[in-house]
């Protein structure tokens, strides 16, 4: 079977620099907001080429944080409303909602999967305070043209670099391309961690403040608080962990442009749709998402040639029941795509000869 991801072998070049950091962090007696977790922020923070980075607990609680802490700036208000592509994680559009803002859902374009710049404007209105730009499966969002539109009607640009680590556009990185991004660091991450992780990176040093705060019970000071605020630290382990893998970062991502260029130039079967790449470092392919009017079919055909795929992502966020209100929204675009994607394998460690296999089973199906 060739898996989808098999993050056992991804991590086991890794496994004796791990052995030894857990007995050092063993040794070290501290285990929470240490120098593991002081280490990784300075370098990641390096490597994305912002000023700050703050460990978090998650994804999730990067982007809450965020709009959370420019609440607090008196940036945004409770009631604003955020932009967001309408066929993202729904992590995104929850982030929103846990800091009692409101979600306007946007229509994606239809080759790279990210928000459509030139759909925008139709839903601006008075309260349009913020974009959330969300980098889809690795593929950066156009954020010249939504920094365009956001320095015109006085937005805030945020970005959920989730799947989007290393990912380069114009000479910069994701993370350092808005006024603050959300990162997740879950195992299957292209920067994954052995367990939930996250970061927010910015140049704003006063949202850097008031995130490192609120993340640690709105402490500034041990016994000092000065806002409401949540335990959502980054665990000093996980730290320790992505401090081992960041430096290979970039060679794992080259490794999956490498596989993503050989699908793209050998698949060859007129039912697909193989995604948009220009060959830029501006996609780092955590996913490679490809699409096709008999998704199940071929789906359940990869699986009898013993290869795993997976759907990302079977429900459109306004068709999930947890969203019951927008149930009756129609998005066109985004439910073409939610019918029609399926996720190849794509991973640092997938062999020429997987790869391979992946290939000639794609062109051999027919329906």
């Amino acid at each position: 079977m060739i898996h989808f991801l098999d993050l056992k072998k991804m991590n086991q070049t890794h496994e004796q620099q791990f052995e030894q950091k857990l007995k050092q962090f063993l040794a070290s007696g501290w285990y929470v907001l240490g120098k593991e977790t002081e280490k990784f922020e300075q370098d990641f923070a390096n490597y994305c080429g912002a000023e700050y980075a703050i460990g978090v607990a998650n994804g999730l609680d990067a982007l809450i944080l965020i709009l959370k802490g420019y609440i607090l700036l008196g940036k945004l208000k409770k009631g604003d409303e955020v932009l967001v592509p309408a066929n993202t994680y729904i992590a995104s559009i929850l982030a929103i909602l846990q800091a009692e803002l409101i979600p306007v859902l946007v229509e994606p374009d239809i080759n790279t999967y990210n928000i459509d710049p030139k759909k925008i404007a139709e839903k601006l209105t008075s309260k349009s305070k913020a974009i959330l730009a969300v980098h889809l499966y690795g593929q950066l969002s156009d954020m010249p043209a939504l920094a365009k539109i956001a320095t015109e009607n006085k937005l805030l640009l945020i970005e959920d670099s989730a799947q989007s680590h290393g990912a380069i556009l114009v000479n910069k990185r994701s993370g350092n391309l808005g006024n603050a991004s959300g990162f997740s660091f879950y195992p299957s991450k292209n920067l994954g961690a052995l367990g939930d992780a996250g970061a927010v990176t910015t140049n704003d040093q006063e949202l850097a403040e008031v995130i490192t705060s609120l993340r640690n019970y709105g402490s500034e000071k041990k016994y000092h608080n000065q806002y409401i605020g949540i335990n959502s630290r980054l665990d000093e382990l996980q730290a320790a962990f992505l401090n081992i893998k960041l430096p290979t970062l970039d060679a794992d991502n080259l490794a999956r442009r490498t596989i993503a260029k050989r699908y793209l130039t050998e698949i060859n079967n007129p039912k697909i749709i193989l995604p948009f790449w220009d060959e830029s470092e501006n996609h780092v392919f955590h996913l490679f998402v490809i699409r096709t009017q008999n998704r199940d079919d071929l789906q359940s055909f990869l699986l009898e040639n013993q290869i795993q795929t997976m759907i990302h992502y079977p429900i459109a966020p306004h068709q999930q029941k947890a969203l019951s209100e927008w149930n009756n929204l129609n998005f066109p675009i985004t439910e073409q795509i939610h019918r029609e994607i399926l996720s190849l394998p794509m991973s640092p460690v997938l062999t020429n000869d997987e790869v391979s296999q992946v290939i000639e089973a794609i062109n051999k199906w027919t329906y």
